[in-house]
């Protein structure tokens, strides 16, 4: 079978998207080349709102794959912002690479949307995407949300969602179950992995050059410190604690300040600066539980769920992270409780701590196992079969292609 030239449209070099690219480049059905709109990126350095700093990733984010930086020509140049991507030489650029199919990560910037619009009809027209409907939302504009949302998914042939809650949405929007593939939202869960030992090992001496002694229990937030992500609900529940057990926020964002001031004198709560992503696995391993508290709006999956487990630890989730539904499985890789719910986190880490170190590690190794199949293998075969299913339609036949 000829290979399916797929275009992929993404904005910029993102980690977790990398290695799934690098993966569809060893698939039997989808040749791929990605166009990043964003082209100011292309020297490696975005500028993230969130962290508050301008940075470039410390992983290799473009070796291993096929693509090309599109002009970006709007005036003030955003990845953030929906007018700061606009991209008049896609279109043409995806027609003279000879693209069979066309698939758009995310409508959130116009280039994207006008992708959408531009390609349906002359070619097949994949999206993925990862919103999902747990923030909640008044009447009037829920209605609203929806008649537009069905507009926008009336261009899309067949969509791509991360999991349940993603999958849930699209059906929302109008799109049939037969028109959506699930590609798992997925990292390097091999780069998280620690089988010789010395992520372990650097994270021991990270705790004790933090004075936690070996014994100890210790929490960990990793993340944006900010409101979505609502790292302050963790440190008020911790703070209710009578226990020996140390908390860990690693990061930074607009709510270092009130943290820090939050958690002056009290020595068994600590702060990590901003760590790139070869830090990372052992970052994890500093703690024993991972928690990630979020609240939304647009929490819509929460990522660093996957990169936890993968380091062998189980995670507290709140409800509204997307990713929860899918990754949690109540006390085998951990828990859930309701997001905003200071009372129900304070009972979790309870719990946790009745559980004490080693089976907290325990459930960690059952996490690990279980975030295998959300890996960058299964979302490349993912979009693999979503690109087939858009070429082939009706005649398509999921088992007859092999992996």
């Amino acid at each position: 079978m000829k290979k399916v030239k797929l275009a992929i449209v993404c904005t910029h070099p993102i980690q977790y998207y990398a290695p799934v690219f690098r993966e569809l480049m060893t698939s039997d059905g989808v040749l791929p080349r990605v166009f990043y709109t964003w082209s100011q990126t292309a020297g490696g350095e975005t500028f993230d709102p969130d962290f508050g700093e301008r940075f470039a990733w410390d992983i290799p984010l473009l070796d291993g794959y096929d693509y090309e930086f599109v002009e970006n020509m709007a005036k003030d140049p955003k990845g953030s912002d929906f007018f700061g991507v606009k991209t008049p030489g896609l279109a043409r650029a995806v027609r003279e690479w000879g693209a069979d199919a066309v698939l758009v990560f995310g409508w959130g910037v116009y280039a994207h949307l006008r992708a959408l619009v531009d390609f349906k009809g002359a070619l097949p027209v994949l999206f993925r995407g990862d919103s999902t409907l747990l923030d909640p939302i008044g009447p009037l504009r829920k209605v609203a949300r929806r008649l537009f949302l069905r507009w926008v998914y009336s261009h899309v042939d067949v969509a791509i969602a991360v999991g349940q809650n993603s999958r849930d949405y699209f059906r929302w929007c109008g799109l049939p179950s037969e028109r959506i593939v699930v590609a798992p939202h997925s990292i390097d869960t091999l780069r998280f992995g620690d089988p010789a030992g010395e992520q372990g090992a650097r994270a021991t001496r990270r705790r004790s050059e933090l004075g936690i002694p070996a014994e100890s229990i210790v929490f960990e937030f990793a993340g944006k410190f900010t409101d979505k992500k609502d790292p302050m609900l963790l440190l008020n529940a911790f703070m209710q604690l009578e226990s020996s057990a140390h908390l860990v926020f690693v990061g930074s964002g607009e709510l270092e300040g009130k943290l820090r001031d939050a958690a002056r004198d009290t020595p068994t709560i600590h702060f990590l600066p901003f760590q790139n992503q070869s830090e990372m696995p052992s970052a994890y391993r500093l703690a024993d539980l991972f928690v990630l508290p979020s609240r939304g709006p647009g929490e819509t999956w929460g990522l660093a769920m996957n990169e936890a487990m993968a380091s062998g630890r189980a995670v507290i989730a709140a409800s509204r992270a997307g990713g929860a539904r899918d990754l949690i499985r109540t006390g085998e890789t951990g828990w859930i409780f309701e997001s905003e719910n200071l009372a129900g986190l304070v009972n979790l880490l309870k719990v946790a701590l009745a559980l004490g170190r080693d089976s907290l590690l325990g459930m960690g190794t059952s996490a690990q196992k279980y975030i295998a199949q959300w890996s960058t293998y299964e979302a490349a075969r993912g979009i693999e079969l979503a690109a087939l299913k858009a070429i082939l339609g009706s005649s398509y036949d999921a088992e007859s292609v092999t992996a």
